[in-house]
């Protein structure tokens, strides 16, 4: 069931999701989807989690991981405040997309918020959600909510996730 055209369930990815009609202009996140995902679902090593319309069909989709980040690439300020680890422990967004048929309705956004709040809840600690932008069009997305880069790499992008509000 979806609200205003938007699905309204991010869920954890099941087998029986209809990838089948996911588009979302990339070949390598569609073919990640349509191929590889069960795969490394099964091999724990990424969880995945859909925006479901319908029952069935995927509108989105992202990734989460286990991943480090280096002290050494974090601002001064963020590393002088944490323990002197060679890293520090995080959760890596693998991958975000969202179907050519749900673009620009603000489900980017909305997968993203969710990646956050399921990191932020985790009862693994994590210090930050990472992301590796591909492009600079898709750093502008995360800079919007707050991202900061890495040393030196205006790609690859962080949130602390004490910053993370969870709803009331």
């Amino acid at each position: 069931m979806s609200v205003g055209g938007l699905p309204s369930r991010i869920v954890a990815f099941a087998a029986a999701f209809d990838r089948s009609t996911f588009h979302s202009g990339s070949l390598p996140l569609d073919h990640y989807l349509h191929k590889q995902v069960a795969q490394e679902i099964r091999r724990r090593v990424t969880a995945c989690f859909v925006a479901l319309a319908g029952d069935r069909r995927i509108a989105g989709y992202y990734t989460l991981a286990t991943a480090s980040v280096p002290l050494a690439d974090l601002p001064g300020d963020i590393a002088r405040k944490l323990p002197r680890y060679a890293a520090v422990p995080a959760i890596r967004m693998g991958r975000l997309a969202v179907d050519h048929a749900f673009k620009g309705q603000g489900l980017g956004g909305a997968l993203l918020i969710n990646a956050l709040r399921r990191a932020a809840r985790s009862e693994i600690a994590a210090f930050a959600l990472v992301v590796d932008a591909k492009d600079a069009a898709a750093a502008a997305f995360y800079q919007h909510y707050e991202f900061i880069e890495l040393a030196g790499s205006p790609l690859k992008l962080f949130l602390p996730l004490a910053t993370v509000r969870h709803p009331g």
